[in-house]
């Protein structure tokens, strides 16, 4: 038997080999990490391991997750393929329960990034994360997870040439900002020191 080719039980026991278990949690911790979809080029890479190896733990994973798996239960999350990677999401049956939670059970306040990365989002979508990063010169991943689990931007699409996912703003950013589409937003331009070039060319960089 080759590392292409693991045989996820003990022929003795029926257990899960360890080895396999290991593989497993390795792409696991990855993916529980990663704001991203993850392909499996990649997932090998960071684990060390062939693709193939990581094909098959990414299935058990899944058959897992889904409760499919013996003595496996239905997690409220699931390992979901999109835009060419894996990546882990909340099942849709619960996007209602995760919603109020964060909006009435963790009310804090967003914080300066936060909104500065909210508001390069809600003028220049679609956009990805690498996009606004380099629009602020600052990593934006935890920021973007914020945002994400408030609400007030979702994945929209993804990018054809890279993969990347494009995110945009939601109706609940219009709802807590009193208007009624995006076209209401303020102007930004002459809110700029130079008003004739303005954000648009900053933000085409």
């Amino acid at each position: 038997m080759t590392d292409d080719d693991l045989d996820p039980f003990e022929p003795e026991t029926g257990a899960v080999a360890p080895a396999v278990l290991d593989v497993d949690r390795a792409v696991e911790a990855i993916l529980m990490i990663a704001d991203e979809p993850q392909s499996l080029v990649a997932l090998a890479t960071a684990i060390s391991r062939p693709v193939p190896v990581v094909r098959q733990a990414i299935e058990r994973l899944v058959d897992d997750y889904d409760g499919t798996a013996p003595g496996s239960v239905r997690r409220g999350f699931e390992l979901r393929e999109v835009g060419g990677g894996w990546r882990l999401y909340v099942r849709g049956e619960w996007d209602d329960l995760v919603s109020d939670f964060v909006l009435t059970q963790n009310p804090s306040k967003l914080s300066q990034a936060a909104l500065e990365t909210l508001a390069v989002i809600a003028y220049k979508q679609p956009i990805s994360r690498g996009a606004v990063a380099s629009i602020r010169a600052v990593n934006v991943d935890s920021v973007v997870r914020t945002l994400l689990s408030r609400g007030l931007i979702t994945e929209v699409s993804t990018q054809a040439e890279t993969g990347a996912i494009l995110y945009g703003t939601t109706d609940l950013l219009l709802t807590q900002l009193g208007v009624n589409s995006l076209d209401d937003l303020p102007q930004i331009a002459p809110l700029l020191d130079d008003g004739s070039e303005g954000f648009d060319e900053v933000m085409a960089r």
